[in-house]
C-alpha cells in the first residue's frame, strides 16, 4: 500500500470560518477558509481504489496530516507558496499546540528508536516553523541520536549517518541559536574533533545564558588547551583511522605523542589504530598506557579487553570488560563483548544471557540476534 495526497475541493461542511481553538493572544486568529483552495487529504491509494470519497466525512486528522504533508514536501508536486502559507495558517489556527505537541512525540519517538518516524514529525516542524531555531535543534539531536546507535550496533551506514548529522548541525549553528553551539560542541567533542569542539564551545561561552553549562563548558576547553587536543595531528589521526587508513592514522597520532607524550587521548587513539589491525600486543600496551595515564573509562577498557581477548588472556579481558562495565551498566557494547568472552570460555548459557540483556536495550542490535539465532539452531 502507498500513501498519496489527493487535492479535493472544499466540502460545503468546511466553508466559512474556522475559530482559533487557542487562548492566548499571539496565536493565529480566526481566518476564512477559501474556496479556491483545494483541501490536501493523505490516503492510502489500495484503500480507496473503486470506491468513492465522501468529502463530508473528511476528518480533522486526515485533513491536517495531507497539510502537513504538503508543507514539508512529502509526496506531492511542488505547489504555489501562497497554498504552503494558507495551510501552515489553517494548521496553527486548528492545533495551535502542536509545536509542543509534535515535539514532545518526536522526542518520545527517538527515544524508542523509532528515528524515522521522529524526524519525519521534525520535517512537518520545519515546514510549519520554517525559522525556528530549536526545530532545527531538535532535527539534530535525533540525527546525532540515530547515528549513535548504528556505531554502537557497528552498522557501515554509521559513518554516513554522522555526516548527516554534522550537516544538521550545521544548519543549526546557522541560526546563531547559543544552545545549537552547545550541543554542536559535544557532538564535535564526541566525534574526537577537539579544534572545532573548542570553536563552538568558546562562542556559546560567550553568548550563552545557563551559567551551569557555561561553566561546565569552560572546563572541557580549560582541558582541551591544557592536552593539546586541538592539536591537527590528533584529529587528523581519528579522521584517518576512520576512514580505515589506520597506517597514515599511526603516523599522525605519533607525531602527536610525540608533542604530547603524558596526554592519555593520543594513546588510546593509537591503541584503537593497532587493535583495528589486528596488533593484539601492541594494542595492549597502548590502551594499558592511556589507562595508566588516566584514561580509565569504558571505552578504553573495552577496547584493552578486546586485544586481551585476542592474544588468550581471557581472564585480563574479564576484569577490564567486568569493571567496565561497574562504570557504565548499560554500554550495549561492554555487554556484548561479556558475551562474546563467555562463548570463547565455553560458557554457552552465560553468553546467551548477555546477549539477551543487550536486546533490552536495543531489540534491534544485530551482533546479539546473530548469536542467539546460532544458539537457538545449535
Amino acid at each position: 500500500m502507498t500513501d498519496t495526497i489527493i487535492f479535493l475541493a472544499v466540502p460545503e461542511s468546511l466553508r466559512g470560518q474556522v475559530e482559533s481553538m487557542a487562548d492566548d493572544d499571539d496565536a493565529e486568529r480566526n481566518f476564512s477558509i477559501d474556496p479556491d483552495i483545494p483541501i490536501p487529504v493523505e490516503i492510502t491509494v489500495d484503500n480507496i481504489d473503486g470506491q468513492q470519497l465522501n468529502l463530508e466525512e473528511l476528518s480533522w486528522e486526515m485533513i491536517i496530516s495531507g497539510m502537513l504533508r504538503v508543507i514539508a514536501g512529502k509526496n506531492v508536486e511542488k505547489v504555489s507558496p501562497h497554498w504552503i502559507t494558507y495551510y501552515r495558517h489553517f494548521v496553527l489556527t486548528v492545533k495551535p499546540a502542536i509545536m509542543g505537541e509534535f515535539t514532545e512525540a518526536a522526542i518520545l519517538k527517538a527515544r524508542n528508536g523509532d528515528f524515522d518516524l521522529a524526524l519525519e514529525i521534525l520535517d512537518a516542524l520545519r515546514g510549519l516553523f520554517p525559522f525556528s531555531p530549536i526545530v532545527t535543534l531538535n532535527r539534530a539531536l535525533v540525527m546525532e541520536e540515530r547515528a549513535s546507535m548504528l556505531e554502537r550496533q557497528g552498522r557501515a551506514e554509521a559513518g554516513a549517518a554522522f555526516e548527516d548529522a554534522e550537516a544538521a548541525y550545521t544548519e543549526a549553528l546557522d541560526t546563531s541559536f547559543p544552545d545549537a553551539y552547545c550541543n554542536a560542541g559535544f557532538f564535535y567533542l564526541g566525534r574526537k574533533n577537539f579544534s572545532r569542539a573548542r570553536e563552538c564551545f568558546a562562542w556559546y561561552v560567550e553568548y550563552g545564558e545557563d551559567e551551569a553549562k557555561i561553566k561546565q563548558v569552560q572546563s572541557i576547553v580549560k582541558d582541551i588547551d591544557k592536552n593539546g587536543l586541538d592539536d591537527a595531528s590528533f584529529s587528523d589521526a581519528y579522521a584517518l583511522i576512520q576512514q580505515g587508513k589506520e597506517e597514515a592514522g599511526m603516523r599522525c597520532i605519533r607525531d602527536f605523542i610525540e608533542d604530547h607524550p603524558l596526554v592519555w587521548n593520543g594513546w588510546f587513539v593509537l591503541g584503537w589504530a593497532l587493535r583495528r589491525l589486528s596488533r593484539w600486543e601492541e594494542g595492549t600496551a597502548a590502551f594499558g598506557k592511556a589507562i595508566e595515564l588516566g584514561g580509565t573509562g569504558s571505552d578504553t577498557r573495552n577496547e584493552l579487553a578486546i586485544c586481551l581477548m585476542e592474544s588468550g588472556d581471557l581472564n585480563g579481558a574479564r576484569r577490564e570488560l567486568e569493571t567496565a562495565l561497574h562504570d557504565d551498566p548499560e554500554n550495549i557494547t561492554v555487554i556484548s563483548n561479556l558475551g562474546v568472552l563467555a562463548m570463547k570460555e565455553g560458557n554457552t548459557e552465560e553468553a546467551a544471557a548477555f546477549f539477551r540483556t543487550v536486546l533490552t536495550l536495543d531489540p534491534e542490535d544485530p551482533v546479539a540476534k546473530k548469536f542467539l539465532r546460532a544458539f537457538a539452531s545449535s
